[in-house]
């Protein structure tokens, strides 16, 4: 399996692609994760991948895999990303 791709590739790639220069491509994705986090409250979309949002988590009953003894897991709120159906048909390929 590949290894994943670090920011610096990614940024150079971009570059590569746009004709800027690898630091102007670093603030750019620098600038999508600031606006990401900014935003992700209200959910936050990057077209053709998929979306942030926040969910709330119920409260639950769960185990101590060490002891065995159940536990009160309290609710919460968390973020997940929620992909998109064109990057799952890009990936995994249409059925």
């Amino acid at each position: 399996m590949a290894n994943a791709l670090s920011k610096s590739q990614i940024a150079a790639a971009v570059a590569e692609k746009a004709g800027i220069t690898k630091k102007e491509a670093a603030q750019i994705l620098e600038h999508i994760a600031a606006l990401a986090y900014k935003n992700a409250k209200n959910t936050f979309t990057l077209p053709g991948l998929g979306k942030l949002v926040l969910v709330n988590r119920k409260a639950r009953v769960g185990r101590n895999p060490a002891t065995g003894e159940q536990i009160q897991i309290a609710a919460k709120r968390v973020v997940k990303f929620r992909v998109a159906k064109a990057a799952k048909d890009a990936i995994l390929g249409t059925k």
